[in-house]
């Protein structure tokens, strides 16, 4: 039993000091990027100049905290140098800061505070005298629109902020961001007991800007009469819409074209080439090329859509065969069919009955001569050639078959002799 106990201890003391290290993990893949500078911002002037910090300010060598951005899959800068930050899918992009020092006691120096600004103003912003207190943070979003919306205002902000933790600001949507910490401090070296003895005062700033920009490059067209997105190449009799999935930085650009007749049957013939919204619905007749790119990226995703009840132009879509190699189809006897697929008429068979037979009109007579004729004359041929080859009988042989008796040697032949 106590086996079993102490086994069931060491368990669960593993598990979590894994967990520690498994958070950290996590946060050592995570995206970081860490943002802004502090400067100089005189005193009394709306917390409007950047001075660099020399060697004789207070603030030298040493920073206040750290604001960092998190959260996004890649960075880039726009054509001003500015920092563009990426997110796809599910990401989650937010602005953090950490509180580096104790504000009583700036980098260990008791004499060296946080003040209180009772009667600050920011003069970028155009934020009145207001009461500041200990640091107050501005964030000023720009939309996709280029409307400036009204700065948020966290006055008092560095004491609501625990020292070395990593306090988030605000979660970060597609958008221009300006962020601003004004905070007011004051030097005290000539301190008697409680006693100031004029201490000296001065204002600082972190300021930073940066865009959100959505990573993908998609354009969605969804068909206007099942509600349902289509591919690239698809066929919409009832036209489309399009929708850009809150991508609102997309360039996108529509180009329509007309099957018109022309010298090899009918072509394309552009209509209209112009940019397209995000909602903009197309109904018309024709074919369609959405091109998406995004500025941030270079990249570009092209599609096409075919609006309307031509079978050539149906055919086109679903076959994607040129159009030239379509009409030549089409003249050598190939149909279209209701699904858009170009096929070939088969054969219709004939019926045996339908057959006709040649009409029996007997054996030709001319043959039959010309047979006749040739017969009679290889007969008369191996006669004559029989003969040629027969020996010669003797005479009274001869003349036996002949018929004439032959001549007997008797009497009067010897009489004469």
């Amino acid at each position: 039993m106590l086996k079993r106990t102490m086994g069931c201890l060491c368990a669960a003391a593993l598990a979590m000091s894994l967990v520690p290290a498994m958070s950290f993990a996590d946060n050592a893949n995570e995206q970081t990027y860490y943002i802004g500078t502090t400067v100089n911002a005189g005193l009394d002037t709306g917390y409007n100049e950047s001075g660099e910090l020399t060697r004789d300010d207070w603030h030298f060598g040493w920073e206040l905290g750290q604001f960092t951005i998190s959260g996004y899959t890649s960075e880039t800068e726009n054509a001003q140098g500015y920092p563009v930050f990426l997110k796809t899918g599910d990401d989650q992009i937010k602005l953090t800061f950490r509180l580096d020092q104790n504000l009583d006691a700036l980098n260990g120096n008791e004499s060296l505070k946080v003040n209180a600004d009772t009667d600050g103003y920011n003069q970028h912003f155009g934020i009145d005298r207001t009461d500041f207190g200990r640091g107050t943070l501005i964030v000023r979003q720009t939309n996709y629109q280029n409307a400036t919306g009204d700065p948020q205002i966290y006055t008092n902000y560095l004491e609501g902020v625990e020292q070395g933790a990593e306090t988030e600001v605000i979660f970060l949507e597609e958008g221009n961001y300006e962020v601003q910490l004004d905070y007011e401090l004051s030097n005290d070296p000539r301190k008697v007991g409680p006693v100031s003895l004029i201490p000296e005062y001065n204002n600082y700033k972190i300021d930073f800007y940066f865009e959100v920009r959505n990573g993908n490059c998609m354009v969605f067209p969804f068909d206007l009469a099942t509600r349902s997105e289509l591919t690239n190449e698809a066929y919409a009799p009832n036209g489309f819409y399009l929708d850009l999935a809150k991508s609102r930085y997309l360039d996108i650009n529509v180009k329509k074209e007309l099957l018109a007749p022309g010298k090899n049957g009918l072509v394309e013939d552009t209509r209209f080439n112009g940019p397209a919204r995000d909602g903009d619905e197309y109904t018309e007749e024709g074919i369609y090329t959405i091109t998406a790119s995004n500025p941030s990226t270079g990249q570009e995703t092209v599609k096409k859509i075919y609006v309307g009840n031509d079978p050539v132009l149906k055919c086109y879509a679903v076959t994607g065969l040129p159009i030239e190699a379509i009409n030549a189809r089409l003249d050598a006897g190939d149909v279209i069919a209701e699904d858009g697929m170009l096929i070939t008429p088969e054969a219709t068979p004939v019926a045996l009955s339908e057959i006709e037979e040649p009409e029996d009109e007997g054996f030709p007579i001319a043959l039959v001569a010309l047979f006749a004729a040739a017969a009679f004359v290889i007969i008369i041929a191996l006669v004559l050639s029989r003969r040629r080859k027969r020996p010669a009988l003797p005479e009274g042989k001869a003349q036996l078959e002949a018929g004439v008796d032959p001549k007997i040697l008797g009497d009067g032949e010897e009489e004469n002799r």
